[in-house]
């Protein structure tokens, strides 16, 4: 397999997490793009025969459009590196430090950039201590507003903004229903935007700031995935120097985290234009109402050129002897 001829690209699209849908919706626009370059795509969900139809194949290259936790907590992606098949996107570790939320938001802090104060609560403690014993010291030390989420997952489920005390546990009760750590962090208030950082092997570039603007005033999933229901303004409608700000912290959170290929990062811009970093992902949505293809487009760049550009980097990395491990797993 070389750069030139990187052999068949396998879309990894599907999974079993909340975003299946939305992955699927991203897998075929990903799998459009990379057959408008002329390349060979198979599109295949994360099942039992993923690794049989990967040991046929024998020269693929996975691009992995998995949402929420099999495709990016840095599962699959060990896996793949395992096996030897070389993939587009971060490594297992980073993957797994960026997907959740309270250990990167910790690692973003210590790099020196901006941060909401956050707390991490696992169920069990929230759980055992009771609401009441805990609610009154969120209070005090986060304030209200506060957002309340899920430490892993994506796509906002599970997320709301709680503005009062009185709102704070079934808030916890929805975060927790989609993992076993909450964050409960600042809310703060400005104008959302999010920055993709794309490295097709001359080195990560920032694309431009999209600006976030949902109608009903929380970005949450129906913003995200229902046509019209969200604007999507690009490049975002800030002075350009605090985009440039939004770039510099969306360029040095990918390098902070070890991040490869192509991120997202989510930020809030303050009254003062300072970013304030949200979260990062390893596996951004690329369906028609994403934000990354709308910064692509506005770059002057191609979806399908772009997405075959980041195959060919990645067939192009040396990875470790194949053949025993696939073999192995396909007995």
């Amino acid at each position: 397999m070389s750069a030139d001829s990187p052999g068949t690209v396998v879309v990894l699209a599907g999974g079993l997490s909340h975003e299946r849908d939305v992955s699927f919706r991203s897998g075929r626009r990903v799998s459009q793009a990379l057959r408008s370059q002329g390349l060979d795509v198979v599109e295949s969900d994360l099942d039992s025969a993923l690794v049989p139809r990967l040991v046929e194949l024998g020269d693929a290259v996975v691009f992995p459009v998995l949402h929420g936790e099999a495709g990016e907590d840095g599962a699959l992606r060990e896996v793949l590196a395992l096996l030897g098949v070389p993939f587009v996107g971060s490594v297992g570790p980073a993957s797994r430090v960026a997907f959740d939320k309270s250990i990167a938001t910790t690692v973003v802090a210590e790099a020196g950039l901006r941060t909401p104060a956050q707390v991490a609560l696992p169920h069990e403690i929230f759980r055992e201590l009771g609401a009441a014993a805990l609610v009154s010291a969120l209070g005090d030390q986060i304030g209200f507003p506060m957002m309340v989420k899920p430490s892993r997952g994506g796509s906002a489920l599970g997320c709301s903004k709680v503005s009062t005390a009185a709102e704070l546990p079934s808030a916890m009760v929805g975060a927790y229903a989609y993992g076993a750590v909450a964050v409960v962090e600042e809310f703060v208030e400005g104008t959302e935007v999010t920055v993709a950082v794309v490295d097709r092997g001359a080195g990560p570039t920032a694309l431009p700031a999209v600006e976030i603007r949902p109608d009903s005033g929380v970005y949450d999933y129906t913003a995200r995935y229902t046509a019209g229901a969200t604007r999507f303004l690009c490049p975002a409608e800030v002075d350009p120097v605090v985009s440039a700000r939004c770039a510099a912290l969306a360029l040095k959170v990918h390098d902070e985290l070890g991040l490869r290929d192509l991120s997202r990062t989510d930020l809030i811009i303050d009254a003062t234009g300072e970013p304030v970093f949200l979260e990062v992902n390893v596996a951004p949505g690329m369906t028609e109402t994403s934000a990354v293809p709308l910064a692509i487009e506005t770059a002057g760049w191609s979806l399908g050129k772009m997405c075959a550009d980041l195959v060919r980097v990645a067939a192009a990395r040396p990875v470790r002897p194949p053949q025993r491990a696939l073999d192995r797993g396909a007995r």
